[in-house]
């Protein structure tokens, strides 16, 4: 018996193809992305925010949001964010409008500031940070949240903190000092800071964020610089190339693992 396929037929075939393609192409994506979502929100100036999201946990799993140095991007935390999954945290790594690129990832934020006629300055990058903040707080996490913060951005999450303009649960400070042209603002703020800190940076940074430290009330506060190692600036002294990192990187679990008596 001779089979007869029709137009209509036809159709139907090549639209079942065209589907199988295209999930196999979202799969392919999610797979080389390792599942990596990027987002985008408004800042509290109206410009778009680009992110990276690493969500892997529940809602009521502790959150990190991490911003990078200077002349960098979410980019910076290509690498980090996934070993903080592994702990138990979700992450937002953020493009910060102050920055360029980093791991191959141009900051876009930095973009839309700059079509918008808006400064790009460290300082300029607060309204993004705590923009970050209030996304994560109100749509992605019902536990605790943290700030993270690398060479410039650790100190604009002290000083945010310190000015009660974010309430993070923890703020982990990568190499912070007084980038912001007043010798003293981050000093000023740094008495009113409530919440566990985490200090750390390369040996030879020391004194940059040393008197920032000593004004923050004794309690909950903690730093760590290496021994035996120099380090590296900011969060890139946890890259796997760095020299060192897994010291680095035990102390920052030490710091962690208070977050973690969690269900989800």
């Amino acid at each position: 018996m001779a089979i007869r396929f029709s137009l209509s037929h036809f159709s139907i075939l090549l639209a079942v193809w065209m589907l199988f393609l295209s999930l196999a192409a979202i799969a392919d994506d999610n797979t080389s992305n390792n599942g990596v979502e990027q987002i985008s929100f408004p800042s509290n100036d109206g410009i778009e925010v680009t992110a990276d999201l690493y969500l892997r946990h529940g809602s009521t799993a502790p959150f990190i949001i991490l911003f990078h140095q200077a002349n960098s991007s979410r980019g910076e935390y290509t690498d980090i964010a996934p070993r903080l999954n592994e702990l138990g945290f979700n992450c937002l790594a953020v493009d910060l409008r102050s920055g360029l690129h980093s791991n191959g990832k141009p900051n876009q934020t930095k973009n839309s500031a700059l079509n918008a006629g808006k400064s790009v300055t460290y300082i300029g990058s607060a309204p993004d940070v705590i923009a970050s903040f209030n996304i994560v707080r109100n749509k992605y996490a019902k536990g605790k949240i943290l700030v993270w913060g690398s060479s410039y951005s650790a100190s604009l999450v002290l000083l945010l903190e310190g000015k009660n303009e974010i309430q993070a649960d923890g703020v982990l400070s990568f190499s912070p000092g007084e980038y912001f042209g007043t010798n003293t603002i981050v000093t000023s703020v740094a008495p009113s800071i409530v919440t566990p800190v985490f200090i750390t940076s390369a040996s030879n940074e020391r004194n940059r964020w040393w008197k920032i430290y000593q004004a923050i009330p004794p309690g909950k506060k903690s730093y760590f610089l290496p021994v035996f190692k120099v380090g590296r600036h900011g969060s890139s002294t946890l890259f796997a190339d760095a020299s060192g990192q897994e010291e680095y990187w035990q102390a920052v679990e030490n710091f962690l693992e208070q977050f973690l008596q969690v269900t989800g």
